[in-house]
């Protein structure tokens, strides 16, 4: 196990979907598939990182930094959390330390890679090479490898900011004040949520069915997108693997400027469907 020395403040993070019902946010929904309640977006665990690295690796990472997660476990409402890292390490690219987040009991809720500079070797770069040719796939079985969406105008809305601006553990100065429409630095949460919006083009999924975020990297190339700006936003599917509880997506976006095309930020996403929760499974026979 790698020696956390650094550690982060305990924050309670909330479930910020429990109104959804349906999904895995939702406690019975959650709770019917062996959960303990409605979890936390891993999206949401990701906001505290932000701080507790540029406190460790300087403010560059908000220029050049990856943050590489690999979700392990899963909180419910306001569930005790805290960031750990090693002590960072010179690379030459930057800085590379090894991150984590973990409970009260000591569960290992996340972990994976930060950088500051390019990191071709990040947690989920390294997972990627691990996926398995898939053995039955259903739900996701229209899903095309390589599959791709052209780049599209987009922009970050200021609305997503202040959603998250009343839940989220760390407001940073920089994402704002409720109300200003434009130069606003999205939370990585608002952020997640509008790179996905590629899935759409390329996460061609059969029936009804529950996800959960599986892991999610973020890799900024020259600094903070901010809102009022038009974007490029192109996607394309990276994989397709299974487990047996879950069939495995993953996808990557970039969010590029519109004028020279030029990478601002990049993100890889991995996805899993749980079996139990789609009739494609269940009625034929849900694997265990």
């Amino acid at each position: 196990m790698a020696d956390y020395s650094l550690q982060g403040p305990w924050r309670r993070p909330r479930n910020t979907s429990a109104h959804e019902k349906g999904g895995i946010h939702d406690d019975a929904t959650a709770q019917a598939l062996g959960f303990s309640g409605g979890t936390v977006a891993g999206s949401i665990h990701m906001e505290q990182f932000p701080p507790f690295l540029i406190e460790h690796v300087g403010p560059r990472w908000l220029e050049d930094g990856t943050l590489s997660l690999y979700f392990r476990a899963a909180t419910t409402d306001g569930d005790p959390v805290r960031c750990a890292a090693t002590a960072p390490r010179l690379t030459s690219q930057g800085q590379h330390m090894h991150v984590a987040m973990f409970d009260e009991a000591g569960t290992l809720v996340m972990d994976g890679t930060a950088t500051t500079g390019a990191d071709a070797d990040s947690m989920l770069r390294q997972k990627l090479k691990e996926v398995r040719p898939a053995t039955d796939i259903r739900v996701l079985a229209d899903v095309k490898v390589g599959e791709y969406c052209e780049p599209y105008t987009v922009r970050i809305p200021p609305e997503g900011i202040d959603r998250q601006l009343r839940v989220i553990t760390e407001p940073m100065a920089m994402f704002g004040q409720p109300g200003q429409s434009s130069g606003r630095v999205p939370p990585l949460s608002t952020l997640v949520h509008a790179m996905r919006d590629v899935e759409r083009f390329i996460a061609l999924t059969r029936g009804s069915f529950v996800g959960l975020f599986g892991a999610i990297e973020i890799a900024y190339h020259v600094g903070q997108p901010v809102t009022g700006t038009d974007y490029l936003l192109k996607g394309r599917a990276l994989a397709i693997g299974d487990s047996p509880k879950t069939e495995i997506f993953w996808m990557e976006s970039v969010l590029m400027d519109a004028r020279t095309l030029e990478p601002r930020v990049t993100m890889i996403k991995m996805d899993r469907v749980m079996k139990a929760s789609s009739p494609l499974w269940t009625e034929q026979g849900a694997t265990t």
